[in-house]
């Protein structure tokens, strides 16, 4: 007796596809495929046959007719995923005044009592060296960190924009590059480090 599959297969058609054909010109087969018409438009599809999906994926470049550094700001924004970002105590507007402490709410006085025993405080959070800022803000990673920190969020990051995990994503596999690139830097930064502290 063979199990029933309630998983659809892959290369299965789009069950939401329109009752028509191939936009391919010239193709009459049935359309059960999709694909975004482009890069500012991904929510409005060509509906294709097997085959030319396909050959549309293939040729498919997210970043067609970007400059170098229109793609590096693009990037970038995906690291923050597509969000505005402000630095610490700027609140998003340049002309806000700073925030401090006095301007919690805070009924049982816990932060008074904090302020008034500094041993308590958190130390002073360290600036990341300036190379190694981006790399950190692509693996997502704090500072300071540790090698073995790293190692362990890039192998994470790697297997989920993997190609193979991310078949005819051209986004997904810039991520990749990217990550490879950072944890590259993040890698030999430490290396030199211990280098240099054993030779100390």
């Amino acid at each position: 007796m063979q199990r029933k599959m309630s998983r659809p297969r892959a290369f299965d058609p789009d069950p939401d596809a329109p009752e028509t054909c191939c936009d391919h010109p010239d193709c009459t087969l049935p359309a059960g495929y999709r694909a975004p018409r482009g890069r500012d438009n991904l929510r409005s599809y060509y509906w294709f046959c097997l085959q030319h999906v396909r050959e549309y994926n293939a040729k498919w470049d997210y970043y067609r007719g970007m400059t170098p550094g229109q793609i590096e700001n693009h990037l970038r924004a995906d690291t923050s995923w597509q969000r505005p970002s402000w630095k610490l105590g700027n609140m998003g507007g340049a002309g806000r005044a700073s925030f401090t402490v006095d301007d919690l709410h805070d009924p049982l006085d816990i932060l008074k009592a904090r302020r008034a025993h500094p041993s308590h405080e958190a130390p002073p959070r360290q600036h990341a060296p300036e190379p190694l800022r981006q790399p950190l803000a692509l693996l997502d990673l704090g500072w300071p960190t540790t090698l073995d920190d790293v190692k362990s969020r890039y192998r994470a990051l790697a297997r989920r924009y993997h190609p193979d995990a991310n078949k005819g994503d051209p986004r997904a596999e810039e991520r990749f590059k990217t990550i490879g690139s950072a944890y590259a830097t993040l890698r030999a930064h430490f290396t030199s480090t211990e280098n240099t502290a054993t030779a100390g």
